[in-house]
């Protein structure tokens, strides 16, 4: 298994494994648009992990010049167990922290205890915020 920074033959690699974690994404969260939106933006900080010619894994990152964020850590189920959500995270640690990224966020879906648990073994915690979105018309 590899990590590496996201290159243009990865996209079906991509939205397939994305598809296949969520199969009907919000339309916010399309997996086309995301990644078209992805290489417009901080291109640099999206992340795979590769196994021969198979992409098994992603996770995307962000910063603002204050924190970063970590988006997307998607592992293939056949894949899953063997390290490479936490390798992926790491490696994505790494990218934020040379940016000067002293403090990284993430956020979990309701009910993702098993997310939640593989965050905290990382040394990732629950913070008490309120967690608020709102759909805009992009430009």
């Amino acid at each position: 298994m590899n990590i590496r920074h996201y290159c243009d033959q990865d996209k079906s690699g991509v939205i397939k494994l994305w598809l296949e974690d969520e199969p009907q994404p919000s339309s916010w969260n399309d997996p086309v648009q995301a990644l078209r939106k992805k290489q417009e933006f901080q291109p640099g900080l999206l992340f795979v992990a590769e196994e021969g010619d198979e992409i098994v894994g992603t996770t995307m990152a962000g910063y603002d010049g204050h924190r970063g964020w970590i988006y997307s850590v998607v592992v293939s189920p056949l894949h899953r167990r063997k390290g490479i959500a936490s390798s992926l995270l790491a490696y994505a640690e790494i990218e934020l922290g040379k940016l000067g990224c002293a403090k990284v966020n993430l956020q979990v879906r309701d009910g993702n205890q098993g997310a939640v648990a593989l965050y905290e073994s990382l040394g990732y915690s629950v913070e008490p915020r309120v967690s608020m979105g709102k759909i805009i018309k992009a430009g």
